[in-house]
């Protein structure tokens, strides 16, 4: 009779780690997606950054050319 019950909580034991480390690994892969995605993302964004640097450049210089020319 005590050996059943130890057995059950063993088991119960068991199952409760088996569940912590499904839990512990599905974090650890959505952290990895989650760096993943980051970087695609700095990526594209040093573009964006790059192309908003060139038209800001390429405005402030038609700005200053129309100033210069009084329109």
């Amino acid at each position: 009779m005590q050996d059943q019950k130890i057995e059950k909580l063993v088991a119960v034991a068991v199952n409760i780690i088996k569940m912590l480390v499904i839990v512990y690994l599905g974090f650890v892969e959505v952290f990895k997606i989650i760096k993943s995605v980051q970087k695609f993302l700095d990526a594209e964004l040093d573009i964006s950054r790059k192309w908003a640097s060139q038209n800001y450049s390429i405005l402030k210089k038609r700005l200053a050319e129309q100033k210069i020319a009084g329109v």
